[in-house]
C-alpha cells in the first residue's frame, strides 16, 4: 500500500506457480515453488493492491535458479528463481526507459538438492559460482 500511495503509477503484480494458479481463479494443485502458491489465497492478502499475476512454471523457476548461480553467481531459492523469471516475462512488455524492481525472498542454500540436483551446484556451490 505504501509503495502504492507513494507512486500512484506503479504496477504491481503477484507471482504464483502455474500447476497451483488460485490467484487466477484455478484450483490448487502440486508444484515445486515452496513458498509460493498454497493452494488458498490468505484472508491477509490484499488483492486490490495488484495490477495481474504472473504464472510460472515449475521447470522455468528451477531454471533461472540455475541460470543466476551460473551466470550471475547468485545462489537464490526457488521461490525468488520464480519472482526474477516473471519480472523478465514482464520486462519484454514494459520496453526501454522503464524500471523494474524484484523482491528475491529466499536464498539457495536450502534447495541444494531440489535446485541443483544433478548439477556441480549441489555438490560445491561456492565454487561454480564464482568460476
Amino acid at each position: 500500500k505504501a509503495l502504492r500511495n507513494s507512486f500512484p503509477y506503479i504496477r504491481i503484480y503477484a507471482v504464483e506457480p502455474n500447476d497451483s494458479a488460485v490467484l487466477s481463479g484455478d484450483t490448487p494443485g502440486f508444484h515445486k515453488i515452496e513458498g509460493n502458491g498454497a493452494g488458498f489465497v490468505p484472508p491477509i492478502l490484499d488483492t486490490s493492491i495488484y495490477d495481474g499475476v504472473v504464472r510460472v512454471r515449475n521447470d522455468d523457476a528451477i531454471e533461472m535458479c540455475r541460470r543466476l548461480a551460473r551466470e550471475e553467481g547468485l545462489l537464490v531459492g526457488i521461490s525468488s528463481g520464480s519472482a526474477i523469471w516473471a519480472s523478465l516475462l514482464i520486462a519484454q512488455d514494459l520496453g526501454k526507459g522503464n524500471n523494474l524492481v524484484t523482491v528475491a525472498p529466499d536464498r539457495g542454500d536450502r534447495y541444494l538438492d531440489v535446485i541443483y540436483e544433478g548439477t556441480s551446484i549441489a555438490e560445491d556451490p561456492i565454487s561454480e559460482c564464482h568460476d
